[in-house]
């Protein structure tokens, strides 16, 4: 799949296409039908399959005041675009210049000089254009003047939900996420929620205890979900050789630390039954699969270790019983 971080940089002549435009923030299972049907039509057609998308995303620079987690970074959005067959993605850094065009200046630049789009994918309640002011109505008309179609796609429903009463949405991945109900976000996503950053050094407790844990760098990427202690895997992508690692079950924990008084909010991985792992400095992407329990403050370290002793067994019953990667 190719990339292209500027207008500039499509070739020329490129197209004719069939292009969506989207934030695609979590690439869940209804982005992902709407971009594979894309593909598959743009095979039939002989056309190329394009996705245009932002960095940042607009809420940031429209809503600033607004606290607002994407649910996963830009290197993993990109990668699961890919994934779902598409020949580019246009990565449009958004910026006021960009979101002060007009609908039709848009349109014109991006969608018909620089894609050659032969049709536009949507759905009903598209937005584009300086201050939302283009819809589905604008489109429709900017089709016809500038000779490309408008295909309407609906909102994308659960297929075990026949009535239709959630969509699948990136909204409705972030509420499980801060509900800690990560096997229902993975539900949406089609795969097990992902975060992603750089092992620090942390206190070594967990070390001392028997259980020594990979500290993610608090500048990682990917929501972060509830705290508590999670079943889950540890990947090392970039590092020590061999670098990909493979892929390793693991407990999770997030939160504060209580027992000892801890104030910053940590992720921090144990690979199960690995006392031998250097990862330090290393890019690791932490998967989540299930909830094992709430963040708890212990009376004594026994305790502690007990029911760190009890999570790990937990998290290797579940890991044993998880589909394959």
């Amino acid at each position: 799949m190719h990339c292209w971080t500027d207008l500039g940089h499509v070739p020329s002549g490129f197209g004719p296409s069939v292009v969506t435009i989207g934030n695609f923030d979590g690439v869940h299972l209804g982005h992902q039908r709407v971009l594979k049907q894309m593909v598959r039509d743009a095979r039939v057609a002989g056309t190329r399959a394009v996705a245009v998308t932002f960095d940042p995303h607009p809420r940031r620079l429209h809503q600033p005041q607004h606290a607002f987690e994407l649910i996963v970074g830009l290197q993993d959005r990109l990668e699961l675009l890919g994934q779902t067959g598409l020949d580019a993605v246009l990565l449009q850094r958004y910026t006021w210049e960009f979101a002060k065009q007009s609908p039709e200046e848009f349109v014109r630049r991006y969608l018909v000089d620089g894609l050659r789009a032969a049709t536009v994918v949507v759905g009903r309640d598209v937005r584009f254009g300086w201050q939302n002011s283009g819809d589905l109505s604008t489109m429709l008309e900017l089709g016809e003047q500038h000779g490309f179609s408008v295909e309407v796609i609906e909102d994308a429903s659960p297929v075990d939900d026949p009535g239709g009463h959630r969509r699948w949405s990136s909204t409705w991945v972030r509420d499980a996420l801060g509900a800690g109900e990560v096997a229902e976000a993975a539900e949406i996503l089609g795969r097990p929620h992902r975060v992603r950053g750089r092992v620090v050094r942390g206190d070594a407790r967990g070390r001392e205890l028997g259980f020594p844990t990979a500290n993610l760098a608090e500048d990682s990427t990917g929501m972060i979900p509830a705290d508590g202690v999670y079943a889950g895997w540890l990947t090392r992508t970039v590092g020590r050789e061999p670098a990909p690692s493979p892929r390793m079950p693991a407990a999770i924990s997030v939160g504060t630390n209580p027992t000892f008084n801890g104030a910053t909010r940590r992720v921090e991985v144990y690979v199960l039954d690995r006392t031998d792992l250097e990862l330090y400095d290393d890019e690791v992407l932490v998967e989540f699969a299930a909830w094992l329990r709430p963040t708890l403050r212990f009376e004594s370290v026994d305790e502690l270790v007990e029911t760190m002793t009890a999570d790990v067994d937990n998290a290797r019953m579940i890991l044993r019983e998880a589909p394959p990667a």
